[in-house]
């Protein structure tokens, strides 16, 4: 499978607590350590899915 393929696969998300940390964290431009959401993550998805270019058709 390559980057370019879509799923339709449903992979079931077991969530304890909304916003809870991932266990990382990022620093931010001030130095502050930030820890890493789930929902950080979703967004980040979003964003690449909007710049995802689909490849030329191959005669």
């Amino acid at each position: 499978m390559s980057l370019q393929n879509s799923s339709d696969d449903k992979i079931q998300v077991i969530r304890t607590k909304p916003g809870q940390a991932l266990g990382c964290s990022i620093i931010d431009e001030d130095g502050r350590e930030v820890p890493i959401t789930e929902e950080m993550i979703q967004k980040a998805c979003r964003e690449l899915d909007q710049r995802l270019v689909k490849p030329a058709e191959q005669k």
